[in-house]
């Protein structure tokens, strides 16, 4: 093997590693949010605004970091990378003595675990910076099917991190449980991994680069029309798939119990799977329609994991929304790329950027929001005694939408986690109530996130409508625009 083709595998292995570490914790932390809620009283839109914390900070970062990569380089962003991805283990995990035996109050561990997921993604975002467009230059001919090969990394991260929760985390775990620190903590070793991968390997230009386009004629690109609704279609990808995989587990407990875990490792292998497909599919449908597939798809998958309640519709419901977000990701990279080739890792940062700032500014807290809305509207209604008692005593908003008391976490999670031969009648009584509530919040949050993958389904319909009247969806080729490959 030459040494060129054991640089780019390299380079190649290590970017992949990087999103197994993104998938592995983003897994763990989906596991423990009931965890943080139990023992520092959070409500669900506090979870959700410390969830969305880190989907901001890869979307600020990325940005910066794209620009950063067109200047000086992958390597040296890389190393940041590695860094700030240690630093984050040990400040989430310090949230813990921070709060102590609670006389600091919530908001330390608060503000500990919201920086902690901060900087995480401050790692992230540097790496994804970096990795999207090193794979369209290491892979100039395939962009499509090795984008979405090296996003496979992700949900066999997230399948890792939901093997170990299943058998390892909360009160439910299969083996033994241990605690969220330790499980946190586990990260660190495909971070090693991927450091040690990096170490003395040469990083190419990327193509806008080695073109010799300029600064500012890549940001030139950003004034086209269709990459400006392409980044309008990526942040509802944001809200839709990482909004949603934030809070499917904690959902589905409530349904389907400890097989929520299992519900998530499955829906995580689907996409694992079909990512290395992505080529062939492409190669009979153009990346437009295997979009537009995906949207429709994921719309009935949502509004059906947000109706039905039996075991086989649940499982179906599963197929049908994990087999459904599992190209929109790299596939729209991969248009950006084809499209906009100009644009280098500025372009791909924008779209990766815009993602996960919609992810953290509107589906984590958004997907919260709901549920405590919904939870909260029906204990109001129904059970006004219930409510008064599991009210939380502060509010959140959203957007425009008004404040709400959700049900405060602290309170609800003590009395689930009871032996329910030690309850009381009332206690019984209530649990059952406070269960009920919790599925009514989070299945009414799974049906009104369906409106969103709809949007996108029409959008990419628009799209290929679009392309269509142009002569076909083109690939573009830096020095030879005019000669593009049309699908």
């Amino acid at each position: 093997m030459s040494a060129a083709v054991d640089n780019r595998k390299r380079l190649f292995v290590a970017s992949f590693m990087t999103l197994i570490v993104a998938g592995l914790f983003f897994g763990l932390r989906a596991s423990i949010l009931g965890d943080w809620a139990t023992q520092f009283g959070f409500t669900k839109s506090e979870l959700g605004a410390i969830t969305g914390g880190g989907f901001v900070g890869f979307g600020v970062v990325i940005l910066i970091a794209s620009a950063l990569a067109e200047r000086i380089g992958y390597a040296k962003l890389m190393w940041v990378a590695f860094v700030l991805h240690i630093l984050s283990a040990i400040i989430t995990i310090a949230a813990t003595p921070v709060y102590g035996d609670g006389s600091a109050g919530n908001e330390a561990a608060y503000w500990m675990l919201y920086v902690g997921m901060f900087m995480f993604a401050i790692a992230w975002g540097t790496c994804e910076a970096i990795i999207n467009p090193l794979t369209a230059t290491l892979y100039p001919e395939e962009k499509t099917h090795y984008l979405n090969i090296l996003h496979a990394g992700w949900p066999g991260g997230l399948i890792l991190g939901g093997l170990i929760a299943y058998f390892f985390a909360s009160s439910d775990a299969k083996l033994f449980q241990v605690s969220w620190e330790i499980l946190v903590g586990l990260f660190l070793i495909p971070t090693f991994v991927y450091g040690y991968m990096l170490f003395g390997q040469k990083f190419p230009l990327s193509e806008a680069r080695a073109a010799g386009v300029t600064y500012m004629n890549m940001l030139k690109e950003f004034a086209a029309p269709v990459l400006l609704f392409l980044l309008f279609l990526m942040a509802c990808v944001g809200y839709v798939e990482l909004g949603t995989d934030s809070w499917i587990i904690n959902i589905m407990q409530n349904l389907i119990g400890g097989n929520a875990f299992l519900l998530f490792i499955y829906t995580s292998a689907l996409m694992f799977v079909l990512r290395f497909f992505a080529g062939p599919i492409v190669h009979r449908i153009n990346p437009l329609g295997l979009l537009f597939a995906s949207a429709v798809l994921a719309t009935i998958g949502l509004f059906m994991l947000g109706s039905v309640a039996t075991g086989v519709a649940i499982i179906l419901a599963g197929t049908i929304y994990g087999i459904g977000k599992t190209f929109f990701w790299p596939t729209m990279l991969a248009v950006v790329s084809e499209r906009f080739p100009k644009g280098g890792a500025l372009t791909l940062g924008a779209i990766g950027g815009i993602g996960m700032l919609s992810a953290g500014l509107l589906g984590g807290p958004g997907i919260g929001y709901k549920q405590d809305h919904f939870a909260a509207e029906f204990l109001h209604e129904e059970y006004p005694a219930v409510h008064q008692e599991y009210v939380s005593d502060s509010k959140q908003g959203f957007l425009l939408f008004r404040e709400i008391a959700g049900l405060d976490g602290a309170k609800v999670g003590a009395l689930l986690e009871k032996n329910p031969a030690e309850l009381s009648a009332k206690e019984t009584e209530e649990r059952a109530i406070l269960e009920e509530a919790s599925i009514r919040g989070g299945q009414s949050a799974f049906r009104w996130t369906a409106l969103v993958p709809l949007t996108m389904a029409l959008g990419y319909l628009l799209l290929i409508f679009y392309f269509r009247a142009q002569g076909g969806y083109k690939a573009i080729k830096l020095g030879d625009e005019d000669d593009a490959t049309a699908y």
